[in-house]
C-alpha cells in the first residue's frame, strides 16, 4: 500500500478539519502498515514529545502511538475550542523519563524500566480524530491516525508515586460540572506497557528519550463532550489537572 499518500490524507485533515474515512486503496492492511503511516505523520508534525501506550485488558496486546511535542501542554491549559470539534476526554496516569531507552536486543527488565522513570503525573488527552465518524473507521486506520491524539495536559507530579496500589487509585473526571468516578486502570500493570513500548512500540523511532511522557490508557474511557468548556480529572492523592477550551 502507499504509505506516504494515507500520511498525507491524514495530515490533509489536520488542516482542514475531520472528514471522510481513509479511501480503501489507503487503509492499512496489517499493523505494520498503520504504524508506518504514523511515522510517516509524525514527522510532519515536528519531534516526539511522549507516546500514548494501552492495551484493552491486563493480557490484552498493548498498541501505541506518538504525541508530537507541539500538542503537549502544562495543567491548567487553554485549548482553542474551533480546534477541537469532538472533544472526547480521557482521564490517565503518566509518566516523564528521567533517562533514554534505547533500542536493544534484550528486553527492559522491570527494575530498568521503574528506575528509568522521573515522575508520575495526571494528565487529560484530549482525543480528536481526522474521521468525521470514528465509529465507521477500521481499528486499523484508528491506530493509523495516532490512536485519535489530539493534545494532551501534564499535571503535578504525584508524591511518592512508587508506594501507591494504582489498581485502588481512584479518579474523579469532571465535565462542565459533570463528575464520573473510575478506579484502576483497564490495562493494569502500567509499568508492562511502558516496557513494551521500550522494546518494540517505539524501536522506530530510537526508543524512548529522556524527558518524553509516556501515557498509559484512559481510566475513563473516551467521555464524548463536543460543546465541553471546563474539565479537570481529579486522582486520589494528586492535584488536580485542568483543562479549559476557548471560543
Amino acid at each position: 500500500m502507499d504509505h506516504l499518500a494515507a500520511a498525507s490524507f491524514l495530515l490533509a485533515a489536520r488542516g482542514a478539519g475531520a472528514g471522510g474515512l481513509l479511501p480503501a486503496g489507503l487503509r492499512p492492511v496489517t499493523a505494520a502498515d498503520a504504524y508506518e503511516i504514523q511515522r510517516l505523520t509524525v514527522a510532519s508534525l515536528g519531534p516526539v514529545g511522549g507516546w500514548k501506550v494501552g492495551a484493552a485488558g491486563p493480557e490484552a496486546p498493548p498498541n501505541c502511538a506518538p504525541m508530537p511535542q507541539a500538542g503537549l501542554h502544562q495543567s491548567p491549559a487553554m485549548l482553542p475550542g474551533a480546534g477541537f470539534t469532538t472533544r472526547d476526554i480521557e482521564s490517565e496516569i503518566a509518566f516523564v523519563l528521567g533517562r533514554d531507552l534505547k533500542p536493544r536486543a534484550a528486553p527492559y527488565a522491570r527494575a530498568e524500566i521503574v528506575g528509568a522513570i522521573a515522575s508520575c503525573h495526571p494528565g487529560i488527552e484530549v482525543l480528536q480524530s481526522r474521521f468525521a465518524d470514528v465509529a465507521a473507521a477500521d481499528p486499523l486506520s484508528l491506530l493509523a491516525d495516532l490512536i485519535r491524539h489530539g493534545a494532551y495536559v501534564l499535571g503535578a507530579p504525584i508524591t511518592d508515586w512508587q508506594a501507591i496500589d494504582f489498581s485502588q487509585m481512584e479518579v474523579a473526571q469532571t465535565i462542565d460540572g459533570a463528575t464520573l468516578r473510575r478506579r484502576g486502570n483497564p490495562a493494569g500493570d502500567m509499568i508492562r506497557l511502558v516496557a513494551w513500548l521500550a522494546d518494540q512500540g517505539a524501536v522506530w523511532a530510537g526508543g524512548l528519550r529522556r524527558g518524553q511522557i509516556v501515557t498509559c490508557g484512559s481510566w475513563t474511557g473516551a467521555t464524548a463532550a463536543p460543546s465541553a468548556w471546563a474539565v479537570q480529572a481529579a486522582f486520589d492523592g494528586a492535584e488536580p489537572v485542568k483543562l479549559r477550551f476557548g471560543a
